[in-house]
């Protein structure tokens, strides 16, 4: 039995994957300036906590993409993201250093940063989820009719290789001093 049929999924619609850091990584760097880079990344994937814990406590009758993946379900976690970040953001700081990476944060980039990467992930998703709700309370999602699995996954491993790209340019001569 596949994972899919076990949680009652579509094949190739599993809701819990790593594809958000590829987009993440690259712009987060690319835009550093205006980023805060670690809550960034973490912004673009903390919304799929929600499928995780569907998944992994077999809750039945709630979405994989519930609450937290309509754009007010964003509001509230890139809140709550951006208060951890800014109380947190020595602890941040020294794990960027051991990937030769320095960033001056702020709270701006830090809030910034929070709601720009979980509005990004809710987007993403929209396209691929159609029981996801991304205007809630509005019951529909417009994007799931124009949706292509392969078009989403594409973006996020070509939008990977280019981050990493450009991760391995900005440390190739040293510690990389982000925006």
């Amino acid at each position: 039995m596949k994972l899919y049929d076990l949680y009652g999924f579509e094949e190739n619609r599993l809701p819990f994957t790593p594809f958000h850091l590829g987009p993440a990584l690259f712009f987060g760097l690319l835009l550093s300036a205006v980023f805060d880079f670690p809550t960034f990344l973490i912004a673009n994937v903390l919304p799929d906590v929600e499928p995780f814990a569907v998944s992994f406590f077999s809750i039945r009758g709630y979405p994989p993409h519930g609450f937290f993946h309509s754009y007010i379900g964003a509001i509230i976690l890139a809140l709550a993201l951006a208060f951890c970040m800014y109380f947190l953001r020595g602890f941040p700081g020294k794990v960027m250093m051991a990937f030769r990476l320095q960033q001056r944060s702020s709270f701006k980039k830090i809030i910034f940063a929070a709601f720009t990467g979980s509005y990004f992930h809710v987007f993403l998703d929209s396209f691929l989820y159609s029981e996801m709700m991304p205007f809630y309370p509005l019951q529909v999602n417009v994007f799931s009719a124009y949706g292509n699995s392969t078009a989403i996954y594409g973006f996020c491993v070509v939008t990977a290789l280019l981050g990493i790209t450009l991760y391995l340019y900005k440390i190739r001569k040293g510690l990389a001093i982000l925006g």
